[in-house]
Order: C-alpha cells, then sequence, then structure tokens
C-alpha cells in the first residue's frame, strides 16, 4: 500500500481540469524522486467507459493491459511518463459488483450487507491495491463535492485518512473563481459554499487551487483564506493557459510541491529538473513554423457546440510532435458528414489543408465523408494518417478507385458487400451473436511485426520506438496471463517488433491482401494471433506519395511530450513539407 495520498476534490462545477491539476501534481512528484501513480474515481454505475458515447463522456482511453477507462488517466500517463493499469480507474459500477458478487459467494459469512461498512470497504481496497509499489498515490475524484454518488467515495477517503493517519493524506480543493459580465469582479462565494460542503463531509482542504479566467488577486486571496481558516500561501493561482503543459511548471513556481511533501511530512529526495520540459512547452508557445491539418470525424458537434474531448489523445499527439519539430499545428476539426458531397465541393472543402487525419470510430454516420477526404488526400499528394477505422477506409477507399471494386465496402457497415475489406474474426462473430459489448474488443497492447527498409519502420527506428518496446516485449513474455499480446514473433531478419495499443473489432479481409499489394498499397506490418492461422494486419502505406500512412493501432495512446509517437512525427514533417516546399 502507498504511504501517501493527495487527493484531488472539485467543487463549483465541473469540467475545470481536476484531471490536469492531479496530473501536474503527480509529476510533479515524481520529479522530487518520489514514485508516483494516480487514481481516478467516477462515480457512475457503468463498469468501465467502454460503452459510453463520446460526446457524452470524451474519448475512451485505452491502457496497455486493455482497459477501457476515462481520459483523466490518458493525462496522468502522458504526465507521469509511466504507464497506468486499468485497476487505476475506479467506478461505483465495479464496486457495487465486486460487493454483490462477493455476497453470492458467501464471502462476508452470513453478514447482512449494507452500504456502511461494505461499500467505502470496498472502495479501501480498491486504493489500496491500485496504490500498491508506489510511495504516493494522488486520488482524483470525479464531478464535484456536491454530487449524491460521491458520498461513498468522501466517506471511504475519510475512513482511509483515519486509518493511516491525517499526516498521510493531503487535501486539494479545486474551485473555480467566475468573473460574471455584468459585475466585472471575480466572486468568491461559490468557493465558499464549496469549502463549506467539503466540511460536510469531515474533510477540510489542505490546499485550494483557483480556477479562474485570469490571475487570483490578493484581496481574493485574503477571502478565501479567512472563509477556509488556511494560509494564504496555500490558496493557489490556477489561470487559463493557453496549453497543459504549462500547468506544473506554474505549480512549480508557486511551491505547490514541497506545499504537498510539507503536508504529507515528506522532504524531496532530489532536485527537480524541468529544463526538458520547459523546452517543450517553450515550443509549443513559441514556435517557428507553422502548418494546418484536417482532422475528419464524426464525435466533434453536439448541438451549438463543438467537443474536442472524444479525439483529447489524437489533438495532444497533434501537439508533442508539434513540439518536437518546433512547429505550431493549426486543427481544422473537419464533420464527415460535411464531406458527403460531390468531389469539387470536397476539394473546395479540404484545400489549403496540409496534412488529413482520419481517426477512429464507430458506426455508420459520415462513412463515405471520411472516405472521399482519404481519396482526396491520395489522388492530391496531400500527407495522410489514418488511425484505425482510418486505415479500414483507406483500405476501402484503394480498392473502389485503384483495385477497380466499386462496391468494396466494410461488413462493419454493409454486411452484405460482394468485396467485404474488413470482417470479423469467428471468436468475435460468437460475442457480437450474444450482445455482449463491454470489454469484448481487442483490447490494448499487442505485438506488431514490420517490414524492415518501410517507412513505418524507418519512423519507428528513427525515434528509437523499437529499443524503447523490447522492454515492453521482455515483460510481457515473463507474465502468463499477458503473454497472448505477443502473439507469434517473426524472428527472420526481414521484420522487427513494436507494440502498440488497440480498440477495435474488425480486421483487413486477408483474401484482399495480395490484390491489394499488387496494386501498390504495401501492408508493412502485422500481427499473427496465437489462436487464429489468419494475420491481422497492423500497417498500410504508399511508396509513390509523400506520406500516406494508416496503422490498425491507435499510437496517440503512447504519444507523450518528450516522447512524441513516431507516426505522428512523420505526418507532421511531411506536412511541413507539403507547406513549405510546394
Amino acid at each position: 500500500m502507498a504511504k501517501k495520498f493527495v487527493v484531488v476534490v472539485g467543487g463549483v462545477i465541473s469540467g475545470v481540469g481536476k484531471g490536469i491539476a492531479a496530473a501536474s501534481i503527480a509529476k510533479i512528484l515524481t520529479e522530487n524522486g518520489y514514485k508516483t501513480t494516480a487514481i481516478k474515481i467516477d462515480p457512475y454505475i457503468n463498469c468501465d467507459a467502454g460503452t459510453l458515447r463520446p460526446t457524452e463522456h470524451g474519448e475512451v482511453w485505452v491502457t496497455s493491459d486493455g482497459g477501457e477507462i476515462d481520459q483523466d488517466l490518458g493525462n496522468y500517463e502522458r504526465f507521469i511518463g509511466d504507464e497506468i493499469p486499468k485497476i487505476n480507474n475506479i467506478t461505483t459500477g465495479q464496486i457495487y459488483q465486486a460487493v454483490i458478487e462477493k455476497e453470492r459467494k458467501g464471502e462476508f459469512l452470513g453478514e447482512t450487507v449494507q452500504f456502511i461498512p461494505h461499500i467505502p470497504n470496498e472502495i479501501i481496497r480498491r486504493i489500496e491495491l491500485a496504490s500498491e509499489h508506489h510511495e504516493i498515490t494522488v486520488i482524483e475524484v470525479g464531478g464535484t463535492i456536491g454530487d449524491y454518488e460521491n458520498i461513498p467515495y468522501l466517506f471511504a477517503l475519510k475512513s482511509l485518512e483515519r486509518k493511516i493517519g491525517i499526516n498521510s493524506v493531503c487535501y486539494v480543493l479545486i474551485t473555480f473563481l467566475p468573473v460574471p459580465n455584468h459585475v466585472g469582479e471575480m466572486k468568491t462565494k461559490p468557493t465558499q459554499q464549496a469549502i463549506k460542503l467539503l466540511s460536510q463531509h469531515g474533510i477540510f482542504p489542505d490546499i485550494i487551487l483557483c480556477r479562474a479566467v485570469k490571475e487570483l488577486d490578493q484581496v481574493r486571496k485574503k477571502k478565501i483564506e479567512i472563509y477556509a481558516n488556511i494560509p494564504a500561501d496555500m490558496v493557489i493561482s490556477a489561470p487559463d493557459i493557453s496549453t497543459i503543459y504549462t500547468c506544473p511548471l506554474n505549480f512549480e513556481r508557486e511551491n505547490l510541491g514541497k506545499k504537498i511533501l510539507n503536508a504529507l511530512d515528506l522532504n524531496p529526495k532530489q532536485k527537480s529538473n524541468w529544463s526538458s520540459w520547459q523546452q517543450m512547452v517553450s515550443r509549443i508557445i513559441n514556435p517557428s513554423r507553422e502548418v494546418e491539418i484536417g482532422i475528419v470525424c464524426k464525435y466533434i458537434e453536439i448541438g451549438n457546440y463543438y467537443l474536442e474531448d472524444a479525439y483529447i489523445s489524437v489533438k495532444q499527439a497533434i501537439e508533442h510532435a508539434g513540439a518536437g519539430l518546433d512547429c505550431k499545428v493549426k486543427i481544422s476539426w473537419i464533420s464527415a458528414n460535411d464531406l458527403e458531397l460531390s468531389d469539387e465541393e470536397v476539394s473546395q472543402q479540404l484545400a489549403g489543408l496540409n496534412g488529413i487525419i482520419v481517426p477512429g470510430g464507430f458506426g455508420t454516420s459520415g462513412i463515405e465523408g471520411k472516405i472521399l477526404a482519404i481519396q482526396y488526400a491520395r489522388n492530391n499528394q496531400i500527407p495522410y494518417l489514418g488511425l484505425c477505422l482510418g486505415l479500414q477506409l483507406a483500405v476501402v477507399e484503394f480498392a473502389r478507385n485503384v483495385v477497380k471494386l466499386p462496391e468494396a465496402n466494410t461488413t462493419e457497415f454493409k454486411p452484405e458487400s460482394p468485396h467485404p475489406m474488413t470482417v470479423l474474426l469467428p471468436s468475435q462473430v460468437e460475442i457480437m451473436k450474444n450482445s455482449r459489448y463491454g470489454a469484448t474488443m481487442r483490447l490494448g497492447a499487442y505485438l506488431a511485426n514490420i517490414k524492415i527498409g518501410t517507412l513505418v519502420h524507418h519512423l519507428y527506428q528513427q525515434y528509437n520506438r523499437i529499443e524503447k518496446d523490447q522492454k515492453l516485449i521482455s515483460y510481457l513474455q515473463s507474465d502468463p496471463h499477458q503473454k497472448f499480446r505477443l502473439g507469434v514473433i517473426n524472428n527472420q531478419s526481414a521484420y522487427t517488433q513494436i507494440i502498440e495499443r488497440h480498440r477495435h473489432r474488425y480486421e483487413i479481409n486477408p483474401q484482399y491482401i495480395n490484390p491489394i499489394q499488387q496494386k501498390g498499397l504495401q501492408f508493412s506490418g502485422y500481427h499473427q494471433p496465437l489462436e487464429e492461422s489468419v494475420p491481422l494486419m497492423e500497417f498500410i502505406e504508399l511508396t509513390d506519395h509523400p506520406f500516406f500512412v494508416a496503422t490498425q493501432a491507435h499510437p496517440e495512446f503512447k504519444s507523450r511530450l518528450q516522447d512524441p509517437a513516431p507516426l505522428f512525427m512523420g505526418f507532421i514533417q511531411a506536412a511541413m513539407k507539403n507547406h513549405y516546399e510546394k
């Protein structure tokens, strides 16, 4: 069990940046030499995020061990730099399911199973399990402290504090200070109400992070100090910023790390070094070059508003690559439905873009628009990067227009297609028959054998990912429960291996691999499952194109500010060349 905990809770409204704050705190503690992890508590009754609509909950983050969880854990990984397993996402559905299963098995020995103590005890058990082998664990409680569904978690956290001691838990409250237009003054009353609500659970914040459009002034700090009964230097300003990666740097200037360590009776183990991080942030804020790319997607429009959270990891991977190349990447979000037009109209919509990405997705909406965007990129020598569905649709487009199979489609969208480019594996057919959709896709990290000499191989080698992935391969070989992720490794000299994360059901139909390759679209990597005789295609590329690459995987999930994803680096490089060498 971890020795110390930092609990991050939110007041006033949700969506003010608890996840970024928690990730920044974890990063700061890591820089101070502590082995740190992070847990996200989601108070919904879903067992995981796998079946939630992206427009409702944002992106589904996929862990290496196959978890479909909250996107905040993606921020934890991006900031800390370590992989976080699915057990670090706790939902109410998981808690109640575990308690009920124990009751059915007779593990409570005839006790009357009740909300108290059994639900809080299970929450504490899960926290202890997820925090094993770490010195400090940051726990983010989703939603706000006033939500009914958070009552069991706040009770459990207070119980945990009593169990391990008050100096082993530091509470950080994140509040929002609005500036109403008709008043023109920053208001502290919502923060005061949040402090009051939290105190009703016997919890008093050690530190208050104040989110606002502007910096917090001394007048407001003094007000909060009096109401919260904490020193003014424990009230920390957290204004809006241009990039989330500035957040830990801002907190460091406020000595947040030292203040948290003091609250936990700890001292820094090492002097933090932010030089590399600072350099990348400077490139994001003041880049020397600029390109514009389009992301053709479907989970973007919600009424009169646009929600980019459904593609947050793609957006972050682009920002990482841009920072790595000292280039600002302007993103044009394009609804795929708006592209279901004539070729001329599609050209007008996409003209001027230096690159096009088609990310993952499910359902038939906007599919033809995405295919037209891919055709435009291929025909006009525009750099293209396809992710998951973006690979499958690139194969469909190529089959229709180059292989001359105009009725080519995927069985996901047209089961009766005479030329199905994608099919379900036999194991997935049985799952779909039984309507078992949760946690049943091909999920998590899988090995790909990639052909040496291809563009895909060149990019993974150039950015040292092949060498780094060897460590993960060695780990998976030693774990009998995860070894299936490696499949059959091709040890021939013509291949090498990398690992990426996946989330999909459909695979490229092996019957069409040779006809497609004969026309010039190369399959540059594959995975060979242990239980299947058919190889699963992982990468494609066009050799007579500046950059036309797609993957069945989601490389965005392994991208980090200081270690950008190779395919995104190659794509942004090609976009820069498209812009500056026309």
